[in-house]
């Protein structure tokens, strides 16, 4: 009997994705078995550089396929014989000592015999070209080698090397896996004040923001670039002459990310997500001086999620004025964001803040009223609880502004929790379509249920001297309280007495163990 013909479309995107997802299963469980590693932490950053280089040399012999039709010469980023290529492809290479030896040392008898430097020295020390070197070195930079064995890692290689990063259908299907990977990973880490932002609020945030072809869009602190993606994709549909797509390559998406992971996952995702040449600063956006951060810095959208309650050393706080420095992170970012927006009504910014800081006082207070006296804060959108689940149990939210003026009035919307639960979760998200009443309201903006309008020349309250000692964004739904409480008063104080007599009773049992150790 004749064998069916291969359809077109879905089987052969489901026959793909099969393919690829079989490959990295079958890694992850080949380094599994090292005793140099400890768990996903540990394995994904090793299977994400492996398939870095594989990628990068993919791309290289498209671009030397390229020149060579051109009739031009071709100048390689990374040369013989460090090439995966040359190491890497033969299955019958290098393995066990000797390939652990050929990455890792600092010196070492290469693939041809030679003697150099190991690969992962050779790479630290690119410099020069189109900057792709120079990322390349950067992200090398912090990197060592946790695997044990050397005959494990060839498996794993091997099996890597059946991806075709140079075939468009194995690129956009591996994206989407990395995508996954990506916040596997950020699980196991769950490293405080960072947390993985759900792909349905980054999509929402880049779409009400709308970057426009020509425009500059910025995620200071990128992790692992789900922002520049989503905002890449949202400019190349615009994109209609090749002149339209080199401005959006090369002249419209920047990011910065100071942890040496972070960046090289951030690196690859925007690879594979079609970015040719990633323009991500390695460096800390908080490491200028406030003052000094000029015309020339300043970009039109900025999008972002930057991390909270960490603490900078003095060196950075020093960049900030005196009476407006903090411990608290995202206020840093905030007047970073604030001062790198151009100016003149075209600068406009989306980012993600936790409940703290809406309602903070003392120095929080003073920099969220610079934001509403300096620019037009006009959107806070309220998440409820759970869904940055399993980062962070506390509600978040979406602030929205722009360099057009002052702030006259708030718009507060309150995304509602999900039918039937009482909060989203990690195995129960918030889908994309949740989001759409928000949207069909943004354009169209009345007060509501989920709706309220807020005068914010009410919001900052000063003292004689005219130093503000308050300004409170944490606006609650007034909707929502007519239509939450149906208790009668009666109810109501008897709910009050008896929370006051719990108070009492923890406060006696407090003042019992203090008496104790007395």
């Amino acid at each position: 009997m004749a064998k069916r013909a291969r359809g077109r479309g879905a089987p052969r995107e489901k026959t793909t994705a099969q393919r690829l997802d079989g490959i990295i299963k079958s890694a992850r469980r080949i380094m599994r078995k090292d005793k140099g590693l400890s768990g996903d932490l540990d394995c994904l950053p090793m299977l994400i550089w492996i398939m870095f280089l594989k990628f990068l040399d993919d791309m290289e012999r498209v671009e030397e396929t390229n020149a060579a039709l051109a009739g031009a010469d071709y100048l390689p980023v990374i040369d013989p014989p460090y090439r995966w290529r040359d190491w890497a492809a033969p299955a019958d290479g290098m393995t066990g000592p000797d390939l652990l030896a050929f990455l890792t040392s600092e010196e070492t008898e290469r693939p041809d015999g030679s003697r150099g430097p190991g690969l992962f020295a050779w790479l630290r020390g690119l410099r020069g070209g189109d900057g792709r070197r120079d990322v390349i070195a950067t992200v090398f930079q912090g990197f060592s080698n946790r695997m044990e064995s050397g005959y494990l890692l060839r498996d794993v290689v091997n099996l890597i090397d059946g991806i075709r990063f140079h075939v468009s259908e194995e690129v956009h299907t591996l994206g989407r896996l990395y995508e996954t990977l990506l916040r596997e990973m950020r699980d196991a880490a769950r490293s405080s004040g960072e947390f993985y932002t759900p792909r349905p609020v980054v999509r929402f945030m880049v779409e009400v923001i709308d970057p426009r072809l020509g425009e500059t869009v910025l995620d200071p602190a990128c992790g692992t670039g789900g922002f520049l993606t989503e905002a890449f994709a949202h400019l190349m549909r615009q994109a209609k002459t090749e002149a339209d797509g080199a401005t959006v390559q090369e002249r419209s998406i920047f990011g910065g990310e100071a942890k040496t992971l972070p960046y090289l996952l951030a690196q690859l995702n925007l690879l594979l997500h079609g970015v040719h040449a990633p323009r991500i600063d390695p460096g800390n956006a908080l490491r200028h001086r406030l003052t000094e951060i000029g015309e020339d810095q300043r970009v039109d959208v900025i999008l972002t999620n930057p991390p909270f309650g960490g603490e900078e050393e003095a060196g950075i706080l020093n960049n900030f004025p005196d009476d407006r420095r903090t411990a608290e992170t995202a206020l840093l970012f905030l007047q970073v964001i604030m001062r790198r927006l151009k100016r003149g009504g075209r600068g406009r910014a989306a980012v993600v803040v936790p409940n703290g800081t809406l309602f903070g006082d003392g120095i929080a207070a003073r920099i969220k009223a610079d934001l509403l006296e300096r620019f037009n804060l006009h959107t806070i959108v309220r998440l409820p609880e759970g869904v940055f689940a399993p980062y962070t149990p506390i509600p978040v939210n979406l602030v929205f502004f722009d360099t057009s003026g002052p702030t006259c009035s708030i718009w507060y919307y309150e995304q509602p929790r999900p039918e039937g639960r009482r909060k989203y979760s990690k195995t129960a998200p918030l889908a994309y379509e949740e989001l759409a009443p928000c949207l069909a309201w943004w354009k169209k903006r009345e007060a509501n249920e989920r709706a309220w309008q807020v005068d914010a020349t009410r919001l900052i309250r000063r003292d004689e001297t005219g130093r503000v000692i308050d300004c409170n964004l944490d606006v609650k739904n007034p909707h929502a309280e007519e239509a939450e409480d149906h208790r009668t008063p009666t109810e109501i104080v008897d709910a009050i007495i008896t929370r006051e007599q719990r108070v009492l009773e923890i406060m006696d049992e407090i003042k019992a163990v203090l008496a104790e150790r007395v």
